[in-house]
Protein backbone atom coordinates (compact mmCIF):
# COMPACT_ATOMS: atom_id res chain seq x y z
CA UNK A 1 0.00 0.00 0.00
CA UNK A 2 1.19 3.44 -1.06
CA UNK A 3 1.91 6.03 2.31
CA UNK A 4 -0.30 8.63 1.66
CA UNK A 5 2.00 11.14 2.12
CA UNK A 6 2.31 15.07 1.06
CA UNK A 7 4.05 13.94 -2.48
CA UNK A 8 1.00 11.68 -2.56
CA UNK A 9 -1.64 14.26 -2.45
CA UNK A 10 0.40 16.66 -4.39
CA UNK A 11 0.36 14.28 -7.40
CA UNK A 12 -3.21 13.82 -7.25
CA UNK A 13 -6.03 14.79 -9.91
CA UNK A 14 -7.86 16.81 -8.25
CA UNK A 15 -11.08 17.94 -9.30
CA UNK A 16 -10.28 21.87 -10.97
CA UNK A 17 -13.17 24.50 -11.15
CA UNK A 18 -11.76 27.44 -12.91
CA UNK A 19 -13.31 30.98 -13.65
CA UNK A 20 -13.31 34.86 -13.92
CA UNK A 21 -14.67 37.55 -12.22
CA UNK A 22 -14.82 40.75 -10.89
CA UNK A 23 -13.40 42.20 -7.82
CA UNK A 24 -14.39 45.07 -6.32
CA UNK A 25 -12.92 47.69 -8.09
CA UNK A 26 -14.31 46.57 -11.10
CA UNK A 27 -11.11 44.50 -12.75
CA UNK A 28 -11.33 40.63 -14.06
CA UNK A 29 -9.50 38.00 -11.80
CA UNK A 30 -8.95 34.40 -12.64
CA UNK A 31 -9.56 32.05 -9.50
CA UNK A 32 -9.17 28.30 -9.38
CA UNK A 33 -11.47 25.78 -6.78
CA UNK A 34 -10.68 22.11 -5.85
CA UNK A 35 -13.86 20.31 -5.84
CA UNK A 36 -13.01 18.33 -2.88
CA UNK A 37 -11.97 21.31 -0.63
CA UNK A 38 -15.10 23.10 -0.28
CA UNK A 39 -13.28 26.44 1.02
CA UNK A 40 -10.45 26.31 -1.27
CA UNK A 41 -10.18 29.09 -4.20
CA UNK A 42 -6.85 30.64 -5.04
CA UNK A 43 -7.64 33.86 -7.44
CA UNK A 44 -5.20 35.49 -9.25
CA UNK A 45 -5.03 38.19 -12.60
CA UNK A 46 -4.30 35.74 -14.95
CA UNK A 47 -5.31 32.45 -15.87
CA UNK A 48 -1.33 31.39 -15.61
CA UNK A 49 -1.27 32.51 -12.66
CA UNK A 50 -4.02 30.79 -10.75
CA UNK A 51 -3.52 27.44 -12.29
CA UNK A 52 0.42 27.95 -10.91
CA UNK A 53 -0.20 30.02 -7.80
CA UNK A 54 -3.12 27.44 -6.27
CA UNK A 55 -0.09 24.52 -6.26
CA UNK A 56 1.41 26.64 -3.59
CA UNK A 57 -1.45 26.99 -1.55
CA UNK A 58 -2.56 23.06 -2.13
CA UNK A 59 0.60 22.25 -0.70
CA UNK A 60 0.24 24.11 2.72
CA UNK A 61 -3.37 23.23 3.00
CA UNK A 62 -2.44 19.67 2.60
CA UNK A 63 1.07 20.14 5.14
CA UNK A 64 -1.66 21.45 7.69
CA UNK A 65 -3.76 18.97 7.56
CA UNK A 66 -1.25 16.25 7.49
CA UNK A 67 0.35 18.04 10.73
CA UNK A 68 -3.10 17.97 12.69
CA UNK A 69 -4.44 14.88 11.60
CA UNK A 70 -7.19 16.02 9.87
CA UNK A 71 -8.96 13.53 6.90
CA UNK A 72 -8.28 14.08 4.24
CA UNK A 73 -10.49 13.67 1.16
CA UNK A 74 -10.49 11.15 -1.76
CA UNK A 75 -10.26 12.80 -5.61
CA UNK A 76 -13.72 12.97 -6.54
CA UNK A 77 -15.12 13.02 -3.48
CA UNK A 78 -17.84 15.15 -3.17
CA UNK A 79 -18.06 17.75 -0.47
CA UNK A 80 -21.22 16.72 0.90
CA UNK A 81 -19.92 13.19 1.70
CA UNK A 82 -17.19 14.97 3.88
CA UNK A 83 -19.14 15.33 6.66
Amino acid sequence: MTEKDLEYYLNLNWTLKEGTDIDFEGNPYHYVEIQEFPSFTFCAKTREKALEGYKHQLKLTLMIMLEDGERIPEVGEQPEELY
